[in-house]
């Protein structure tokens, strides 16, 4: 796709900053380098040079790099001026190259949609790029890393190929069943293949949810009594006052969420209300939407005080639970500690270390090896769930005859291509590309 526009944004971080990247494509870039900095500039080579508006005054100097198309981020002419980053040069830089007929400021995620438009990346290496931009741990940058590179793009494009083989195969044998060059009795080889292809497609979009862990954070919950120590655990594992902390039962009433690293893992925990029998109208709330939040943890932390137990009722049996006794260092039969899972004081650190470990570990679990391909969106489980669903039908169809069983192939080729944008993706650009930063 030709543009017949350029566009021009700041595409480095927040201002001010030590330098600033501001980026142009379309087909105005090099008039607008050459303009600005001179004739001479060579492709893909940084050069020095001062920064010049139309009317010869400067605007800055620093380094200027052009890249040709289409062998650029973009397939178009790029230009990149890096520049002293102060708001004002930057933005004087931005209405100058803005000011060039033919150039106007890019939308979201616009220098990344024409890289798709022009064939330079998938709609699988998009979403990728977006989950790169926004990585925050060292498993988010993996991950992310791994499906810009392809790899995921790869396994969807190779299932997709042979379903196209396959269907081939079989409208061949239909059409062709006479000639020579033709294999015959192909369909035992074809229907074996597909069976094989929706296996795999079950165990790929078994790991959504260590995808989903990666992506979102490894959910930890703490429960117990009032006055169990689960403000206080908060806190420390936070390391900042960030849920009060008092003597009186019923001090947290909403839910407390603060997002840890674990080990290059997003890990996210959530301080509760304190569970109890006959709480207060506010109060109750507060512990209904404990329960409510219990049953969609990753991990359950059910602490309980040593000194003076008190009980919380039931708990969800489906989710893995570590029992954490409390207060140890104010406990004087140090016996009772080991009826826990872990026993910590917040007063002194005792145990801490060994919980934070052991909860990464149990996060790490929950993702399995970092090499695995795992869908990155629902949207690919959605259209993987659609494929698998025409396969079974195709498998299962004996008595529907060929061509109705190529065409479920058919249908199932064409939701794998959705998923890297081959097929009918129009309706999901505008969604996708409203992911990126202005500069991406």
């Amino acid at each position: 796709m030709i543009s017949s526009d350029s566009i021009v944004a700041l595409s480095s971080g927040r201002l001010p900053a030590g330098v600033a990247v501001i980026r142009i494509s379309g087909p105005q870039s090099r008039f607008v380098v050459e303009t600005i900095v001179g004739p001479v500039v060579k492709n893909r080579v940084a050069a020095y040079r001062k920064f010049r508006a139309p009317g010869g005054s400067v605007l800055d100097s620093g380094l200027v790099v052009f890249f040709a198309g289409p062998n650029s981020f973009t397939g178009e002419d790029i230009a990149e001026f890096y520049v002293h980053g102060g708001r004002a040069v930057v933005a004087k830089m931005l209405e100058t190259i803005a000011g060039f007929d033919g150039v106007r400021h890019a939308e979201l995620g616009e220098f990344t949609r024409r890289a798709f438009l022009n064939g330079k990346v998938d709609l699988v290496e998009t979403e990728a790029l977006a989950d790169l931009v926004n990585a925050e741990t060292e498993a988010q940058r993996r991950f992310a890393v791994q499906n810009a590179e392809g790899v995921q793009s790869e396994l969807y494009l190779g299932w997709r190929r042979r379903l196209i083989h396959a269907r081939a195969m079989i409208e061949a044998e239909i059409d062709f069943a006479d000639e020579d060059d033709v294999p015959g009795s192909v369909a035992e080889t074809v229907w074996s293949d597909v069976r094989a292809m929706i296996d795999e497609i079950e165990r790929h979009v078994e790991g959504f949810r260590a995808a989903e862990i990666i992506r979102d954070g490894f959910e930890v919950v703490i429960l117990g009594a009032p006055n169990a120590g689960k403000s206080s655990l908060f806190n420390a594992l936070a390391r900042r006052e960030a849920a009060i902390v008092t003597e009186e039962p019923g001090t947290t009433r909403d839910l407390l969420e603060v997002v840890l690293d674990l080990e290059g893992m997003r890990v996210r925990v959530t301080d509760t209300a304190g569970l109890r029998e006959t709480p207060g109208r506010i109060e109750a709330i507060g512990i209904e939407r404990a329960r409510s939040k219990a049953g969609t943890a990753d991990l359950l932390l059910v602490l309980e005080d040593m000194v003076d137990p008190v009980p919380i009722g039931a708990i969800p049996a489906d989710i893995p639970t570590l029992r954490i006794g409390t207060k140890v260092d104010l406990l004087r039969d140090e016996s009772l500690a080991t009826h826990y899972d872990a026993a910590i004081s917040t007063r002194d650190g005792t145990g801490l270390v060994g919980l934070l470990a052991e909860i990464g570990h149990r996060a790490a679990a929950q993702i399995g090896e970092a090499g695995d391909i795992l869908p990155s969106r629902l949207r690919h489980v959605e259209l993987l769930n659609e494929a698998k669903r025409f396969l079974l039908a195709a498998v299962a169809g004996d008595e529907r005859g060929q061509e109705l069983r190529a065409e479920e192939l058919r249908l199932a080729a064409d939701r794998l291509g959705r998923i890297v944008g081959a097929v009918d993706v129009e309706d999901l650009l505008d969604v996708i590309f409203s992911q990126f930063c202005i500069g991406k």
